[in-house]
């Protein structure tokens, strides 16, 4: 079964479209840096501008996974959008607008989405997911799993790039954890990997599986920290470039306080599970294309 899975994050808007059959195969993968969370932390509501940004990018997403044939499409919330007040209307909208299946994740239902999608891991292993809004946290085999207001979109916006003081209050709300080793998916751990690697753009093929080491992840924080955007726009994809140097602060963090030799980094993730979820999704009625399916706003 050919399916779509999107995920509107906070930092980006991203597509998977893959084939379902017992193992997933990946067709096709778009991310576009749409910072829907901007300004959520402070005014507690998504903005019309980010809005629009989401929206422009989900009829270019609806073009593609149609045009692949996809038979379901489902599309995830999480920190953002369960912080805004107009979150449930902006999800309204959205099914509305594309015909996809909305569903607004908990932190909890985050992390084991996300574990899904990464698949079989041993006992004992530290999930990290650093997102744009938060961060969730879990141990293979135990019920460990926290999710926490510590994203980079977030810390960015409330810190700046003191990366003294993120660390400090990244360190203040981290629980207590016993891992033996450590596996990190997003765009943070999955860009310091390329940077680590001396890759000029992303090659998910590369990165996946790449180790960083803790002293690369110090290294990579300094060394983003000392950069202007500019410089660091020109080595990564430039929506990331503002909200790097916070979301490697908080990696610092969690493998300093874990006492974490290095962390393995995954490009399967959240958007994998969501995928798998997908599938599971009842048949969807036939009918004409919803209204806005091919308008942004």
């Amino acid at each position: 079964m050919r399916v779509a899975a999107i995920d509107m994050g906070t930092n980006s808007s991203r597509l998977l479209v893959a084939d379902v059959n017992g193992e997933l195969t990946e067709v096709v993968r778009r991310l576009a840096i749409t910072r829907l969370g901007e300004g959520v932390d402070s005014r507690g509501k998504l903005l019309p501008l980010p809005i629009a940004r989401v929206r422009n990018v989900l009829s270019d997403y609806r073009r593609e996974l149609e045009s692949l044939g996809a038979e379901r499409t489902l599309a995830i919330a999480t920190s953002a959008v369960r912080d805004a007040d107009n979150g449930a209307a902006f999800l309204g909208e959205v099914e509305w607008s594309y015909g996809f299946t909305t569903r607004l994740l908990s932190g909890e239902e985050e992390a084991a989405m996300t574990l899904r999608g990464i698949g079989d891991l041993s006992d004992g292993t530290l999930v990290v997911d650093i997102g744009g809004g938060s961060t969730e946290l879990q141990v293979v085999g135990t019920t460990s799993r926290t999710s926490l207001q510590i994203g980079c979109v977030r810390l960015t916006e409330r810190l700046g790039e003191d990366i003294g003081a993120i660390r400090a209050h990244v360190r203040s709300l981290l629980p207590e954890l016993e891992a033996t080793s450590a596996v990190g998916v997003a765009g943070t751990v999955t860009t310091l990997a390329a940077l680590d690697l001396g890759l000029v753009g992303h090659d998910a093929e590369l990165t996946h599986g790449h180790v960083l080491s803790r002293e690369a992840v110090a290294g990579q924080t300094a060394r983003l920290a000392s950069l202007s955007l500019e410089e660091r726009a020109r080595i990564m994809e430039p929506g990331r470039a503002p909200v790097i140097v916070a979301g490697a602060a908080i990696l610092s963090e969690i493998v300093e306080r874990y006492g974490l030799e290095e962390i393995e980094t995954s490009e399967r993730d959240i958007l994998h599970g969501a995928a798998l979820a997908a599938a599971e999704l009842p048949e969807p009625e036939e009918g004409a294309a919803p209204p806005g399916a091919y308008t942004c706003c």
